[in-house]
């Protein structure tokens, strides 16, 4: 059996002074919880149902239901009794705006395997500031995967294998 441990992570980007604090403007993304609660309004309950089919236990924003009125009415009895979670706007103590970006990673016996969190490339952003330690370069050049290192030997070993039967084949 392998036993794995599962952890989360929460990234925070920033240009202001990197001091994190939840927003006044109201949120729109929600996620299931496991508790359970007999909602009173119809609405409350007709708005639940609609999670529960839709999403399962994936966040979720109010901008997928057809009527986002009879949502919003619905939420207030789901959030009030915990039924579902904001997930709140952040931003900087300063007021700068806040990039978020959240994964999950399964830690297992052979290294760590990202299982959700979408692939970030940093080819589609710009940035005024440049990482110049090269130190810091270096690590950032190396996968974080564990089986790419042994895919590399394995090549670099095959190659040398078959250009030492080329070398025999010329010289016969």
């Amino acid at each position: 059996a392998v036993v794995s441990t599962q952890s989360t992570g929460d990234v925070f980007v920033t240009t202001g002074s990197g001091k994190m604090k939840e927003s006044n403007v109201s949120t729109t993304v929600h996620k299931r919880s496991d508790e359970m609660y007999s909602l009173k309004m119809k609405a409350s309950r007709a708005f639940f149902s609609d999670v529960c089919n839709r999403f399962t236990m994936m966040p979720f924003t109010l901008r997928a239901f057809e009527d986002e009125k009879k949502a919003k009415m619905g939420l207030k009895e789901c959030v009030t009794h915990e039924l579902l979670h904001p997930y709140p706007v952040q931003q900087d103590s300063d007021g700068k705006p806040v990039a978020q970006f959240k994964y999950t990673v399964l830690v297992v016996p052979n290294g760590n395997i990202r299982i959700n969190g979408g692939l970030f490339d940093p080819s589609l952003f710009k940035s005024e500031h440049k990482i110049e330690d090269k130190e810091v370069l270096a690590l950032l050049a190396q996968s974080a995967n564990r089986k790419a290192g042994g895919k590399k030997k394995k090549k670099k070993a095959k190659s040398a294998a078959e250009e030492a039967k080329s070398e025999a084949a010329a010289e016969n």
